[in-house]
């Protein structure tokens, strides 16, 4: 018994659901590019990965683990054409492991005319960075210097003694957090 080519009717209705069908696949992947970038930031917050630091409230209660220390390396950049000059007040220091620290940074508008930036951060070895916990940083907000301006900005920070059980860690005996300071664009401009 021969079969029937489809109806026309026939095939419309299934050129109309694939239709449809690419269209709700297209909507999907559209969504799912717009919270990509939020959704790859909770993810790097919640692990550290890439070097990417924790955050904690300024009431949080830490154990220190007495007996282990670690050196910090600061490091700091601005992004080239940036008139400021930002440098580490101390280059390192030697903590020890889960008690509070502070390090300050020291920026300087060079030009004549106010700019504000925003500082990006990340440590490394990139697997400590889900034990670097920052408790206040001036890389939380966006920062404005006027003209010859000078400012001392703190990072109040610990290091999770959690690290010393890793595996991933157990060799970690520095870790260095690094700032790279951006214009910050308004109206279409840099600062």
């Amino acid at each position: 018994m021969a079969t029937l080519p489809p109806s026309p009717f026939d095939r419309d209705r299934r050129n109309r659901r694939t239709m449809a069908a690419m269209f709700v696949v297209g909507l999907a992947m559209l969504a799912l590019g717009f919270a990509s970038v939020p959704l790859y930031r909770i993810f790097c917050e919640q692990t550290g990965f890439g070097g990417t630091t924790q955050r904690a409230a300024a009431d949080v209660q830490v154990r220190e683990a007495t007996g282990h220390s670690m050196s910090i390396r600061f490091d700091s950049n601005v992004q080239p054409g940036m008139p400021w000059q930002f440098h580490p007040e101390q280059p390192t220091q030697t903590v020890t492991v889960g008690a509070r620290s502070m390090a300050i940074f020291i920026a300087k508008n060079m030009s004549d005319k106010p700019v504000s930036g925003t500082a990006s951060f990340n440590v490394t070895p990139t697997q400590a960075g889900a034990y670097f916990t920052k408790i206040q940083c001036f890389c939380f907000t966006q920062q404005t210097l006027q003209p010859g301006q000078e400012v001392r900005m703190p990072v109040l920070y610990y290091v999770d003694p959690k690290i010393i059980d890793d595996p991933d860690n157990k060799d970690t005996q520095q870790i260095t957090l690094s700032y790279t300071f951006y214009p910050v664009e308004q109206d279409g401009k840099a600062s």
